[in-house]
């Protein structure tokens, strides 16, 4: 009688699997169900029937139920290190002219990337870095891992205290135009690795931006920030400027890889042109413990390169994504202004992230795949995360007809694209109070504050529409445009306090 009530609960619960449960908190209550009743059963069965060890022992808490969801994650480390073949050492003081080794390190971390064997590890003292001759970026074409963070001697790491960084100025505009801060284009081993850890990216000296000298009232610099409007690539603001001549379209992480990566406890910040903007060729992707924070565009898109469902992965979390700006600055047809996009053939996993103030959506769940195989294959979850303040919705969904839908956290269980959807929620007002002690005040009090309107004007009897009417042209009107705030630069000292804002979400205090 006994075996018989655990053969039928056991295919109970596997007959879960088949049915293809939506949800890991309903497997684990069934889990917990389905051990309750063996535990009972066994108990009221006949005392003189023998039962096994293995059989009495059973925990089905333990028990692993396949179903066609990722397993879902809830640490703020990796599930994967980076295992050095090599280590080289890069300082300011050392020399390009020698060895590489902690006694005799490379003065730069180009020098140091160029002579690494394939799998090295290379460790980076305090300094700001610009790559070879100043031109402004790293170029990356081999699987290695770079760790920033070092003391002067190489005897203590902390990113925080020991800031490394690469900020390059205006001067660096001409030669790192076409590159991402980190550029990284490598394939060729599916197993092997890239680590980007402990490193301040950082454009907000080398954009351009609106000075405080403003001449016309709509583009006054709201007090207390550092900057001006930034003038986005392609779209000069026609006002005095500081910083950079130009703001340019490259990326703070850039480029292509086949394999595996980890960029973790690191800052991007000011990114005229998305923070992370990369293409997975096939392998397991970690992004974690970062700060996202005034990146225009989307703080991170990883775009699927590989045709073979399930291929390309990425787990995004424990990241905190503050202020991802809209494409330009005018307020009509907003287009961009992400946190995290769920791009096509990438299954992503976004979990105990905080997305605040970004100025569409947290996440964007908008680009659907051609091959409607494919994208019924595809995987992408979000749960355990924080929101607040984000003006258009926490996720963004196709509408039909090139509209989108607005989702808020609330009812993110009931959006079929998602696996995993539960458990997201807005922050509450605890932890809204410490959180926003952290966060640059003037920039989030502007932040809070903006306004925007766009009015036109038209007048058939002006004297110009009169001439072009006279000569069978079309009549023209007038379009004037205003927002309070878009893309300022975020102040780079105040940027390392966001670590460790509410334990458990967003990025953690680097250990």
């Amino acid at each position: 009688m006994k075996k018989n009530i655990l053969a039928i609960l056991i295919i109970l619960a596997l007959g879960f699997s088949h049915n293809q449960i939506q949800a890991q908190g309903v497997l684990k209550k069934v889990g917990s169900k389905v051990g309750k009743a063996i535990k009972e059963s066994i108990s009221e069965s006949d005392s003189n029937t023998e039962t096994t060890k293995e059989e009495s022992n059973i925990d089905l808490n333990k028990v692993k139920v396949e179903t066609n969801l990722p397993e879902r994650g809830n640490k703020s480390t990796s599930k994967s290190e980076f295992k050095a073949s090599a280590y080289l050492y890069v300082s300011p003081k050392g020399n390009n002219r020698n060895d590489g080794s902690k006694e005799a390190p490379f003065k730069d971390i180009q020098k140091a990337v160029d002579e690494a064997p394939e799998g090295a590890l290379i460790r980076v003292a305090e300094g700001n870095y610009l790559g070879k001759l100043n031109a402004g970026y790293i170029s990356i074409k081999k699987y290695v891992g770079l760790e920033g963070g070092y003391s002067p001697d190489f005897s203590e790491r902390d990113p925080i205290k020991y800031r490394t960084s690469i900020q390059p100025r205006p001067e660096q505009a001409g030669t790192n135009s076409n590159y991402g801060l980190f550029d990284i284009y490598v394939s060729g081993n599916p197993n092997g690795r890239i680590l980007i850890d402990g490193f301040m990216l950082d454009k907000g000296q080398m954009n351009r931006y609106v000075s405080h000298a403003a001449t016309d009232p709509r583009f006054i610099v709201p007090e207390g920030l550092e900057t001006g409007h930034l003038n986005p690539p392609g779209m000069v603001i026609s006002q005095p400027s500081m910083r950079g001549q130009s703001s340019v379209s490259n990326q703070l992480i850039h480029g292509d890889v086949e394999g595996n990566v980890i960029i973790r406890n690191c800052i991007l910040l000011n990114g005229s042109h998305y923070g992370i903007q990369m293409g997975h060729k096939g392998g397991k992707w970690e992004v974690y413990n970062n700060l996202f924070i005034t990146n225009r565009m989307a703080a991170c898109e990883i775009r699927g390169m590989n045709n073979k469902p399930g291929a390309s992965i990425v787990e995004f979390h424990h990241n905190t994504v503050l202020f991802s700006w809209r494409r330009d600055w005018v307020p009509a047809d907003k287009d961009m202004g992400y946190g995290y996009r769920f791009m096509t053939r990438v299954d992503s996993d976004v979990h105990h992230n905080i997305f605040g103030c970004n100025d569409f959506s947290a996440l964007d769940r908008t680009r659907i795949d051609s091959d409607k195989n494919i994208e019924a294959s595809r995987k992408t979850s979000s749960y355990e995360n924080l929101f607040f303040n984000n003006i258009e919705a926490d996720i963004a969904l196709p509408s039909g007809g090139g509209k989108f839908m607005r989702i808020f956290a609330e009812d993110f269980e009931d959006v079929d694209q998602l696996a995993i959807a539960d458990d997201n929620r807005e922050l509450n007002d605890d932890e809204i109070n410490t959180f926003s002690k952290l966060i640059d005040a003037a920039y989030l009090k502007a932040f809070l504050n903006i306004e925007s309107s766009t009015s036109t004007s038209y007048n058939p009897n002006s004297s110009e529409n009169t001439f072009r009417s006279a000569m069978g042209m079309n009549q023209r009107g007038t379009e004037t445009n205003f927002v309070s705030m878009y893309g300022n630069a975020y102040p780079f000292e105040k940027a390392a306090d966001l670590f460790g804002a509410i334990e458990g979400y967003g990025a953690q205090k680097i250990e």
